[in-house]
């Protein structure tokens, strides 16, 4: 039985500004000003970085914000609470969470000194109940502001926003070691961990059903360059279950293979894993793929690897997208699949968070679904996972996700020039 750990969820949303007919008609060219102008809103808690989000501007009483809509999330477990309210010689007053209004004309940015006039502040106060892992609405309506003087003018503002506190417990797991050294996937429960997963990092290439499955998606434009050029290729990682039975697989596809004129994988011909878990109404073994994932290198003063994974509902070859991540090539960092901090371009949240759930066996999908934070080329790296418990409902999703982490470690020594020799260690032997 798995333990799920603290983690809230605090949305900021459902914004808008609008201003009393009364203060317009005084104002005198108070409507032609806003019809110039943009507003904006800082959003400030302790311990985390500065939320900018712009502010929807309603023209009339009848209108009303979306109530639906996020301006920004924060998440935290309860630890980050109790730092927050901890009082030392710096943090003698009560902890908050701040919407600042600005007022700013179009096309300048709110961070250009002078281009924004602040408007209003909106403070909720950081209390016990945030640690109590309860959905509570802090706030949810309209805030008027006093007269703000704005180039000679005074407008009474009224601001809507909804803030919101949800529970949004997680299970978070470790690699034991690099993924390339079949290692022993732990959970965390506080101080204490658990098996749970094995995973096997492999080159082999025999014919199976799964190969077949991979024949089929692989992209035949790289093969002319698979006798020619150095090629990464036949990466695979299976995860078993703590009685040997697997469960889960992320296999190379599309080898990783350096373009023409370049000595990288580039965006024209990027590398791809087929993430795959058992098909369940059949009695042998037998795979269906799940999602894939594509990986190449930008290069530039800082390089990168961007990372894109698409869902594959039955029957779907295309998929669709529902993450696009760029990661420090050098440093590393969190690949993520959440609504609240990112739609991919051409999806709409409720499209992408419905594709997660159907193809993942998911019971309900909704914001945050899983992150994975690795290390840099070069790196000793052992990703730590987070998942969301609503999106787990047997083993196998937990490991679907746990082969999608492996595949995002691997794709950043993949991605790795080709100019480079190989890091010492176990890459030695793969690259």
């Amino acid at each position: 039985m798995m333990d799920p750990q603290f983690f809230v969820r605090l949305s900021v949303g459902s914004l808008g500004l609008r201003i009393p007919v009364t203060a317009v008609s005084k104002a005198g060219r108070g409507s032609n000003y806003l019809s110039l102008s943009s507003c904006w809103c800082e959003i400030r808690l302790r311990g985390f970085p500065v939320q900018t989000a712009s502010v929807p501007l309603i023209s009339s009483h009848e209108t009303s914000p979306d109530p639906c809509s996020n301006a920004t999330v924060f998440y935290f477990e309860k630890s980050d609470v109790e730092a927050m309210m901890s009082h030392g010689c710096f943090q003698a007053v009560q902890p908050y969470l701040e919407v600042a209004i600005y007022l700013g004309r179009e096309g300048s940015h709110c961070s250009v000194i002078g281009r924004k006039h602040l408007i209003g502040r909106f403070r909720v106060e950081v209390g016990p109940e945030w640690c109590e892992g309860k959905p509570t609405l802090l706030h949810d309506g309209w805030i008027c502001f006093e007269k703000s003087r704005l180039e000679g003018y005074k407008f009474e503002l009224e601001l809507h926003l909804r803030v919101k506190l949800d529970p949004d417990p997680r299970y978070i797991f470790q690699f034991d070691d690099e993924t390339s050294s079949s290692p022993q996937i732990f959970i965390l429960r506080g101080n204490s961990r658990q098996p749970i997963f094995s995973c096997n990092f492999s080159q082999e290439r025999r014919t199976t059903q799964l190969d077949s499955i991979l024949n089929s998606w692989t992209n035949s434009s790289s093969d002319g360059q698979a006798g020619e050029r150095r090629e990464r290729k036949g990466w695979k990682v299976t995860i078993y279950d703590l009685s040997g039975s697997a469960v889960a697989v992320a296999s190379m596809s599309t080898p990783f293979v350096p373009s023409t004129g370049c000595d990288w994988v580039a965006q024209s011909n990027p590398g791809t894993w087929l993430i795959l878990r058992p098909n369940l109404f059949c009695s042998s073994e037998c795979w269906q793929p799940w999602g894939r994932l594509v990986a190449w290198r930008e290069t530039g003063p800082r390089d990168s690897v961007c990372l894109r994974l698409f869902i594959l509902p039955e029957g779907q070859d295309a998929g669709i997208l529902v993450s696009e991540i760029t990661l420090s090539a050098e440093k590393g960092g969190e690949f993520f699949i959440d609504m609240d901090r990112q739609t991919p371009v051409g999806t709409s949240p409720n499209q992408s968070l419905h594709h997660v759930a159907t193809a993942g066996g998911v019971q309900e999908a909704a914001g945050f679904v899983m992150n994975c934070r690795v290390q840099g080329e070069g790196k000793s790296s052992r990703p730590v996972v987070q998942l969301a418990v609503r999106h787990v409902t047997c083993v196998e999703d937990v490991a679907m996700f746990m082969a999608l982490a492996a595949a995002v470690n691997l794709s950043m020594e993949a991605c790795r020039p080709f100019r480079r020799k190989a890091s010492k260690g176990s890459w030695h032997s793969i690259l």
